[in-house]
């Protein structure tokens, strides 16, 4: 086994505590429930044969029914969201280090638009630099009034309660009672059909450096949470995963970057610190696909639209695997990534 261990700042692991992630600790938002998409977002781009987000090749004919843009739904992460709907349909995710040491999920659609998707959680300023590469627009319960003005101020669009589609589960307890219809939302969401840009470097799978045997990886995030996988028959599984096994996100790769955290600038309602992961730069990265790891640089620019770009150690360019990625943001300081055959 090997390991790749770093620590937490003092202020920022006394700051997260597990309790400031339940529901009470996110502020209602103070803005409208959507902003109107910059110029650049808009800008129309060629179909092409491939799906942006998977790299996997188009049927004829998927794409002319194509009228939204990429729809990336903030789900919860915690045991209260259990069971978690519609990631078996999302074509890629981002898992990302949240207030209390805990995860939220950034899920990705296009090429699949669930019917239901949830429980819908409150976004994060992290989620600039997360969408902006794929044009997306955000599906959210909403936001710190701080997040809300740098969300707006990076032309993301963005579908907080009470948008059309959005309800309450009287079977859940609040706030993790809180779906969507992505339907409904695309519906509203609809436009010019443009294909984003594609979210990372798609290759095929027969070209991929040979790396190390691993079958099991452990992503800890902090000293509370650890998401764990285990490869077998040609997907990585999640076996702690709060999705239903019929529902669960179909990995065909998973990728780790490590990365740093910084301080998004105000408390939760608790009192704490709330954390903003910081996707730019440069960074460690593993790759995880058929059951081996390949090691490198992860590179993405000042801008949140920028691509993230990985390079081998003798400095080739890594090409992601096409297929159903996710990508685990682990801090560089308390987290921690373990692999093994």
């Amino acid at each position: 086994m090997r390991r790749i261990t770093l620590t937490l700042p003092a202020l920022i692991a006394a700051s997260l505590m597990l309790a400031s992630c339940a529901g009470h600790s996110h502020p209602r938002p103070q803005a409208p429930t959507t902003t109107p998409p910059s110029p650049r977002a808009e800008a129309s781009q060629p179909v092409t044969s491939y799906w942006p987000l998977t790299g996997k090749r188009v049927l004829p004919g998927k794409t002319d029914r194509l009228r939204h843009p990429v729809l990336v739904a903030k789900i919860d992460n915690t045991v209260s969201s259990q069971p978690q709907v519609g990631l078996s349909k999302a074509d890629l995710v981002v898992e990302e280090l949240v207030e209390g040491g805990l995860t939220r999920l950034a899920v990705f659609y296009y090429a699949h638009v669930p019917t239901n998707a949830g429980p819908i959680r409150s976004m994060r300023a992290s989620d600039i630099d997360v969408v902006s590469p794929a044009h997306a627009s955000i599906v959210t319960s909403g936001a710190a009034p701080q997040t809300i003005r740098r969300i707006r101020a990076a032309h993301i669009r963005y579908y907080a309660e009470p948008t059309r589609g959005m309800y309450r589960s009287p079977a859940r307890v609040a706030p993790y009672n809180l779906f969507v219809s992505l339907r409904t939302v695309a519906a509203t969401a609809r436009r010019k059909p443009a294909t984003p840009p594609a979210y990372l470097a798609w290759g095929s799978a027969r070209k991929l450096p040979r790396g190390r045997k691993a079958t099991t990886i452990g992503a800890q995030f902090s000293t509370v949470h650890t998401t764990q996988w285990v490869f077998s028959h040609g997907r990585y599984h999640n076996t702690d995963s709060n999705a239903p096994a019929g529902d669960q996100f179909p990995a065909t790769t998973v990728l780790v970057l490590r990365v740093r955290e910084g301080d998004a600038g105000y408390l939760d309602p608790a009192g704490h610190h709330v954390p903003e992961t910081l996707l730019r730069g440069s960074g460690h990265a593993l790759l995880f696909h058929g059951g081996r790891m390949v090691a490198a640089t992860w590179h993405k620019g000042k801008a949140p639209a920028a691509r993230i770009t990985l390079t081998t150690k003798a400095g080739h360019q890594l090409k992601v695997p096409a297929g159903h990625t996710w990508i685990e943001l682990v801090p560089v300081r308390g987290g921690t990534v373990t692999y093994s055959t």
